[in-house]
């Protein structure tokens, strides 16, 4: 998933893409408001975290631009005011939430995956890889036709796998994703193992042919030919 970054403050911006790309995401960044938007409008992207006090182009200049544009990705509005007017001009102009500096970076995490859950959900119910089908409405998951029972992690994994088709994940960004900011980062990995080895055996992926593929060193992808 690829987020945007427009902040003027360019250790924050630093320590936010840091964090964010640790995270398995891919990140872009702009220090002032006009390049943002321009980032903004001319690549495609999953989110964007946008100060509001940015020179050139304030952030509710961009955010009012992204939104005239027609460009309905999620917006969290990163910014140092805390007052309930600030608040609620943001989100007027467009934001889904909003952060006050400073910030914790387990709270940052929690909101951007929650976008991000959301924008799954917006964007496609049936999610599909071949033969394999998971509607995000119903919670079926099919196998050449037939259904599959899975447990709340394991749909939850594959839901993620199947979102960031044709790009590897880490394990990581599956143990973040899966089981929230409550998770050792030094065992929960082999337990992703663990989950996408139930996987594989529920869904039939065969070694001579695996839909779900590692990626030694790094993670997991789902790999669709026909795509």
């Amino acid at each position: 998933m690829r987020i945007l970054i427009v902040e003027d403050e360019k250790s924050l911006a630093g320590q936010i893409r840091d964090i964010l790309e640790n995270s398995g995401y891919t990140v872009d960044v702009a220090f002032d408001g006009a390049n943002g938007l321009e980032q903004a409008l001319t690549t495609e992207y999953d989110l964007a975290v946008l100060d509001i006090l940015l020179p050139e182009l304030d952030g509710l200049g961009v955010l009012q631009e992204i939104r005239s544009a027609g460009l309905d990705f999620p917006v969290l509005i990163l910014t140092a005011k805390n007052n309930v007017e600030d608040k609620v001009k943001g989100l007027d102009a467009g934001a889904d939430d909003y952060l006050t500096k400073p910030f914790a970076v387990p709270e940052l995490l929690a909101r951007v995956r929650a976008l991000l859950r959301r924008r799954i959900g917006e964007k496609q119910a049936l999610l599909q890889a071949e033969e394999l089908t998971l509607d995000t409405r119903t919670r079926e998951v099919r196998h050449r036709g037939q259904a599959i029972a899975l447990t709340a992690r394991e749909f939850a994994i594959l839901e993620f796998l199947l979102y960031n088709k044709n790009r590897v994940v880490s394990r990581l960004s599956i143990a973040e994703h899966v089981w929230g900011d409550h998770f050792d980062p030094f065992t929960m990995t082999n337990f992703v193992d663990v989950h996408i080895k139930n996987l594989r055996k529920k869904i039939g992926d065969l070694p001579e042919h695996r839909l779900i593929r590692t990626v030694r060193g790094i993670g997991y992808t789902i790999r669709d030919e026909n795509t």
